[in-house]
């Protein structure tokens, strides 16, 4: 994969929006690419806007994406659609809580791995292996079965 891929996720602080891109930066690196990931917290301790940046590829400059050059943007609050939409390419790919069934969430604080398993489904060369081993690594034990079955939902979407 010669061209950098951008995916962008969007959400309120404590929707687990670090959380999502932690996981997907990890997952890219052990698949062998090259990884950028950046941050901007805003007002996230007051549930305010948070977004997340990680760009891949075979070699990646920067860690910021530029306005318009955003492949995937995943949104964690709908209200958070258009602030980070400029980002995103005309052909863009939006995932929001809409695409996923959010009425068979464990809990409200698992819907971050269901969009998660959105994304993967989108990224589908990496394999649902190397996103259920990051799961693991990123969540205590006692989460791991929730979190599974979390992410496999979300992924049929």
């Amino acid at each position: 994969m010669d061209k950098v891929t951008n995916i962008v996720a969007a959400g309120l602080g404590g929707q687990g929006v670090l959380k999502v891109t932690d996981i997907l930066a990890d997952v890219l690196f052990r698949a062998g690419y090259d990884v950028k990931k950046s941050e901007v917290h805003g007002m996230s301790q007051r549930g305010g806007s948070v977004s997340s940046e990680v760009r891949f590829g075979t070699k990646v400059n920067s860690p910021m994406i530029p306005v318009g050059e955003g492949d995937i943007l995943v949104v964690l609050d709908e209200t958070q659609l258009d602030v980070a939409r400029p980002v995103l390419k005309n052909d863009g790919i939006v995932i929001t809580p809409a695409d996923v069934p959010t009425d068979k969430l464990s809990s409200p604080k698992a819907l971050n791995v269901m969009l998660l398993g959105a994304l993967s489904a989108k990224l589908d060369f990496l394999g649902e292996e190397l996103f259920l081993a990051a799961l693991e690594r990123a969540f205590p034990e006692k989460l791991h079965a929730a979190n599974k079955e979390m992410f496999l939902l979300g992924r049929q979407c």
